[in-house]
C-alpha cells in the first residue's frame, strides 16, 4: 500500500471531496438519460424525505472541513462514524440502480473504506499526558 505523504487530516478532507465530487458527478451523468428528467418532475417527495436527504448529503460536506480541524480522538469517530453512514446510504441505492449507478457506488465505497481506514489509523488521545 502507498504511504502517503501528507497529513491524515489533509488525506481524509481530500478523499470526501472525492465522495463529493462522485456523488455530484453521478447525479449530473444521470440527467442525458431517457426519461430522467421526467421521472425527477414526477417525484412527491414529502418535506420530511427531503430533510433527511439534506442531512444524508450534508455529512459529506462537513466532514471536509472536521476532518482538518477535530483534534485526532475526535476525527477518528467522526469519520469512521460519517463514513459509515454515507456507506450505508450510498449502498440502499443500489437494488435500484442500473450499472453506472452500481460503478459509482462501487468507486464511493472503496474510497469510504479508505477513509475508515485511514481514520482508524490515527493515534488515540494518550491519557497519560493529560
Amino acid at each position: 500500500m502507498l504511504k502517503p505523504k501528507i497529513k491524515a487530516q489533509t488525506l481524509l478532507s481530500t478523499l470526501w471531496i472525492f465522495i463529493l465530487f462522485n456523488m455530484i458527478l453521478r447525479d449530473l451523468h444521470e440527467f442525458p438519460t431517457e426519461g430522467y428528467i421526467e421521472e425527477l418532475i414526477a417525484l412527491k417527495l414529502s418535506e420530511k424525505v427531503m430533510l433527511f436527504y439534506g442531512f444524508m448529503v450534508e455529512i459529506p460536506i462537513l466532514m471536509v472541513l472536521f476532518s482538518r480541524l477535530l483534534n485526532d480522538t475526535a476525527n477518528k469517530w467522526a469519520n469512521i462514524i460519517a463514513a459509515s453512514i454515507t456507506l450505508l446510504g450510498i449502498l440502499s441505492t443500489l437494488p435500484a440502480g442500473d450499472m453506472d449507478d452500481v460503478f459509482f457506488a462501487s468507486m464511493s465505497s472503496a474510497v469510504l473504506l479508505a477513509i475508515i481506514l485511514v481514520a482508524w489509523k490515527l493515534p488515540a488521545l494518550d491519557r497519560s499526558s493529560i
